[in-house]
């Protein structure tokens, strides 16, 4: 099955759908919190979802290793080439467990250090976003995980002036809000997870900068849909972000370096 090809698109919207079903039964009932060596917050709902994807995965593309959180978390790093699969289960775990509803689905494909396809899921908001490189993006509503509408997105064009800045809701650092401030006037909208590249992907917003710590799979999907869209992720030094593992061993080979994603090209 051609990676790009629609069947597969098709298929794996499905699947984050399916992944999404998951995650809100957890939600809607008692959970557990635990905490994993990095410090970080997980719930069943993270560990469900990802065995629903992995599952899919393995029957759709066998031969595509996949490089997933939880996973990733009990030590099972896959070697990868340069194609695979980066998958965040429960991206925005912090808004899951306040129940403000910005939390996400990612399944996001790599080839040669590119994201050239994802799909983003917020269940309790009914949004997916979805994107393919070169074959523009898209935002589905969602009714009792069914697709009820679709619509092509793109980013705005032009920018917002003075423009629409997206924060962390979780993660503000100082680096962050020197660089907000380089825009007076500038309005701030807080959102949780991979929304905010979907936001910019959807015209709302034009710059998220992120000035601390994340992860590949934290972005691999969110980035495939606002490239897709026509915006761009760049690292601080103004080169693409790259996805594959890099310098350092295990979990730590997958993290970011700090980055800025855009919209509307022409703000910076």
């Amino acid at each position: 099955m051609p990676l790009l090809d629609d069947a597969l698109y098709e298929a794996l919207i499905a699947t984050t759908l399916a992944a999404g079903r998951v995650v809100m039964q957890v939600y809607d009932g008692a959970f557990a919190v635990a905490v994993k060596g990095d410090a970080s917050p997980v719930t069943e709902a993270d560990r469900e979802a990802e065995m629903v994807i992995l599952a899919d995965l393995a029957r759709l593309m066998p031969e595509i290793p996949v490089v997933a959180e939880e996973s990733c978390a009990e030590g099972r790093i896959p070697t990868v080439g340069g194609t695979f699969f980066l998958v965040d289960p429960v991206d925005g775990t912090r808004e899951f467990i306040s129940r403000n509803g910005d939390f996400t689905v990612n399944i996001g494909l790599v080839q040669d250090g590119e994201p050239v396809l994802g799909l983003v899921y917020a269940p309790a908001r009914g949004d997916l976003y979805a994107g393919r490189a070169g074959r523009g993006a898209e935002h589905f509503s969602v009714v009792d995980f069914e697709i009820a509408s679709r619509r092509v997105i793109r980013v705005s064009d032009p920018a917002a002036s003075p423009p629409r800045i997206l924060a962390s809701r979780s993660h503000r650092t100082p680096e962050t809000d020197d660089f907000i401030a380089r825009f007076p006037g500038a309005s701030l909208v807080s959102a949780g997870s991979s929304l905010k590249f979907c936001l910019m992907a959807a015209g709302e917003a034009d710059l998220y900068p992120r000035m601390g710590p994340t992860m590949q799979w934290d972005t691999a999907a969110g980035d495939a849909v606002l490239r897709a869209a026509g915006g761009s992720v760049e690292t601080i030094d103004g080169a693409p972000l790259g996805y594959g593992p890099g310098p350092g061993e295990g979990v730590s080979a997958y993290a970011n370096p700090w980055f800025v994603a855009r919209g509307a090209l022409e703000i910076l």
